[in-house]
């Protein structure tokens, strides 16, 4: 029988420091005068005292460390309850949303995937707002801190070939969240303040350059307005697609760098791939936007830059609606919010070492077909690929795969069309953001779907922020029976 009280008592901080959270936007309530800060009071306390109370309840039950099955179930347990509390300022609040999409903008915001089922966002308290950024913001740390502890240790994905790139913690999960937690969040918080001064020097004001700042860091996409990025233009646009390549990188180098150690940041293959397929995807744009629409070079530069980037890192801002781009890039862009960013950091979908993964193995199984009696071994970075990676690799992409076209079905089920189906679905999975069509594409939101559709995509959501694997493996007997 699995113990779950460290499981609860860990939920139960987590929950709690969400609620504290809340007094922060309470605040700017305050400050702005429209009386809205009771609706941050109300779910603030509520929330403290459930998450304290679970806390207490489970106490008796720590441990030095965790097992694996608690740790999935942790993992998992964390983002199932967070949502949940974080959805209370929506239902109490101004929107006076439904739970379910209440549940589904707190989803949005802690996964950093930024799908929305608001709008009128110009015109809603500016404590809603921060909350909505705030979400993003911890959700982007929160991940960090996924994919650098606990993904190497439960080796899902393929994640475990990162296991030597942190902290030696003797194995224990809990410390060694700790230790990497305090680190990585100096950085965090210092690329955050970068990024808010950055805004306010080139024309946001101060609110906007702090909401911004945050889910841009949090490659989450959240925005103060329904226009989302296209109220800002020129040079912000080049400031907005930096910070967001710079979310994108492996946060263990940025440890290493303030550590004194650079050559593993300039040295990563990972890196080096995605700057490539950045400039690759921006070339082809640029060079599709000044054929086939009047764009001068440097507006079809900028506005390539900033939506590539926002696609690829799944940031989700939209500077303009680039479905009226034409067939061909419409597909490109499809195609881009599957690619990701570098494993280890704030952004989402496949990420680009596993298709490096993917295409050593390929390379080398080709190699043997023609060579039959040839020992050709895969290879990342110089170092041999063991079988037990390229297994969680493979194993990932069959079910990342499967699941989007599962999701694709299902909402189609329920009544959507094609279109909206397959890129709500792959949207949903890769934590990207906007979708494609009339209805999620840039210019629009979620709020037109029924509540089974967005049901389907809040568990999507979930489903690909912790990477399939975490999530599936609970619903096995076996699990269970460990």
């Amino acid at each position: 029988m699995i113990d779950l009280r460290p499981v609860g008592y860990v939920i139960g901080l987590m929950v709690m420091v969400l609620g504290l959270a809340m007094f922060l936007p309470m605040m700017v309530d305050v400050a702005e005068g429209r009386g809205h800060w009771p609706v941050f009071a109300e779910s603030g306390i509520l929330t403290v005292l459930t998450g304290g109370l679970v806390a207490l309840a489970c106490r008796n039950g720590v441990r030095a460390g965790l097992t694996i099955q608690q740790t999935f179930l942790l993992t998992t347990g964390v983002w199932v309850a967070l949502p949940i509390f974080g959805a209370l300022p929506f239902v109490l609040g101004a929107t006076e949303a439904r739970f379910v999409d209440a549940v589904f903008e707190a989803m949005s915001g802690l996964t950093t995937t930024g799908s929305t089922v608001f709008s009128g966002l110009d015109t809603l308290p500016k404590g809603l707002l921060l909350w909505r950024g705030f979400t993003q913001w911890l959700g982007g740390i929160g991940i960090i801190v996924v994919a650098m502890v606990f993904l190497p240790e439960l080796r899902v994905g393929g994640m475990q070939i990162f296991r030597t790139e942190a902290f030696d913690t003797d194995g224990k999960i809990l410390p060694r969240a700790t230790a990497i937690a305090s680190q990585i969040s100096v950085i965090y918080l210092a690329l955050t303040l970068a990024c808010v001064l950055t805004y306010f020097v080139l024309g946001m004001n101060a609110f906007d350059a702090t909401v911004h700042a945050m889910t841009t860091v949090a490659t989450g996409g959240f925005a103060n307005y329904d226009a989302s990025f296209g109220v800002f233009s020129g040079v912000t646009e080049y400031a907005a697609s930096v910070f967001m390549i710079l979310a994108a990188l492996p946060f263990v180098r940025y440890v290493q760098l303030i550590n004194g150690n650079a050559k593993p940041l300039w040295r990563d293959s990972q890196i080096h791939v995605f700057l490539l397929m950045i400039a690759a995807l921006v070339l082809v744009t640029v060079i599709a936007l000044t054929t086939n629409l009047p764009h001068s070079w440097e507006q079809a530069f900028r506005e390539a830059l900033f939506n590539i980037t926002s696609i690829i890192s799944g940031t989700g801002y939209s500077s303009v609606n680039y479905m009226n781009w034409g067939g061909f890039l419409i597909c490109v862009f499809f195609f881009v919010g599957l690619i990701g960013g570098c494993a280890g950091s704030t952004a989402c979908s496949v990420k680009i070492f596993r298709y490096q993964l993917l295409i050593a193995s390929i390379k080398s199984q080709l190699r043997r077909i023609r060579s039959p009696n040839g020992v050709f071994v895969p290879r990342y970075q110089g170092k041999k690929i063991d079988d037990d990676v390229l297994n969680s690799v493979m194993t990932f992409f069959v079910f990342f795969v499967g699941t989007l076209g599962v999701v694709a079905v299902l909402l189609g089920l329920t009544g959507l069309d094609f279109t909206t189906s397959v890129s709500g679905a792959a949207t949903a999975i890769a934590n990207v953001g906007p979708g494609l069509g009339d209805i999620i594409g840039p210019s629009g939101n979620f709020a037109p779907l029924n509540d089974t559709a967005k049901w389907i995509l809040i568990a999507a959501m979930l489903i690909g922020r912790l990477e399939l694997m975490t999530v599936y493996v609970i619903f096995t007997v076996a699990f269970w029976r460990a």
